[in-house]
């Protein structure tokens, strides 16, 4: 064996070459393997075995716009699901965001029937986009209705004098950017303010009205903001029945002559990560073998970032009860 120091060197360099190459192989096939057991998880939603089957999906959280939402449920109304139930847990969220889910949802239920679940809230815009299906269910103390609007903004002029500082601007005219929070806001800039939040509201109770199809006395009991339970909406017709997805399914197969047999299958509205990272690529490779236990732990660690950057900007349908100390 040759002892020559350069030959030495060499042999070192190529082996620290070709140990690098092969570990960035091994990364490679390890990420193509878990992106294929990604998509062909039949709870993602991608692939699916032939034969109908009902749709399941899951809307949560603070609504708000999203256009990869919107493309899912258009995708969905092509597909060959038979039927979709729709479980709904939300306090609301943007005007906009609540009417984008509502139309992409209305043009679903053009082309299938469609149920909607009221798990535990669907409040505001929650309720907005129940009403896109022509048959809510709630359980006896779910919450449905808040039937309003809200534009809510801090304004911190008394702090800001607490403290010595003043914000100056100069505006092109009076209204713009009113209210801002750092100056008292004008009886002109809540006059505004007040037209647009009345505006949405008229919008909002005109949606009521028509889908719910209540009469004006009907509509006057409902639309001042508050929310009833389940056994309350059924009475007040915010609901059409009491029950849970097993009601739902009775209601497809009597109505819409959907078998009571047809499989239900969950499909993601949403991509489980926005970004590839070493996290997404661990959880994909332990739902793939069966420790879903894991991998959804490291999707809430995945998720934290994007909870926090969640920002609501402009007129609410949001139910936001005041936290008491």
């Amino acid at each position: 064996m040759t002892t020559d120091p350069d030959a030495i060197v060499d042999r070192r360099r190529l082996r620290r070459k070709l140990t690098f190459w092969r570990v960035g192989a091994i990364v490679v096939a390890i990420v193509a393997v878990a992106a294929l057991a990604y998509a062909a998880s039949p709870r993602n939603g991608l692939l699916h075995a032939g034969g109908p089957y009902v749709a399941r999906i899951k809307i949560s959280g603070l609504i708000r716009g999203n256009e990869k939402r919107t493309e899912a449920l258009d995708r969905l109304g092509k597909s060959s699901a038979r039927a979709v139930i729709v479980h709904l847990d939300t306090p609301g969220g943007t005007t906009a965001g609540a009417q984008e889910l509502y139309d992409a949802l209305r043009r679903l239920n053009a082309r299938k029937p469609m149920v909607v679940v009221v798990d535990g809230l669907a409040a505001s815009g929650g309720y907005i986009a129940a009403m896109a299906s022509d048959h809510i269910i709630a359980m006896d103390t779910s919450l449905v209705g808040s039937i309003g609007v809200l534009f809510q903004y801090p304004n911190f002029t008394d702090l800001l004098k607490t403290i010595g500082v003043s914000v100056e601007s100069i505006k092109s005219s009076p209204l713009k950017a009113a209210p801002n929070g750092f100056e008292p806001t004008s009886p002109e800039a809540r006059a505004a303010i007040a037209a647009i939040v009345s505006d949405s509201y008229a919008w909002f109770k005109g949606l009521v009205k028509e889908r719910r199809k209540l009469t004006d006395d009907q509509l006057a009991q409902v639309s001042d903001g508050r929310v009833f339970t389940g056994r309350q909406g059924v009475a007040l017709h915010l609901v059409d029945s009491l029950g849970d997805e097993r009601t739902a399914r009775a209601w497809l197969a009597k109505e819409k002559h959907v078998p009571a047999t047809t499989p239900v299958r969950d499909v993601s509205l949403e991509p489980r990560f926005s970004e590839l990272s070493f996290l997404h690529v661990a959880a994909w490779t332990f739902d793939a073998v069966g420790l879903s236990a894991a991998a959804r732990r490291l999707e809430d660690l995945g998720a934290v970032q994007a909870v926090e950057r969640l920002n609501l900007d402009g007129l609410l349908a949001l139910w936001h009860p005041a936290s008491t100390n």
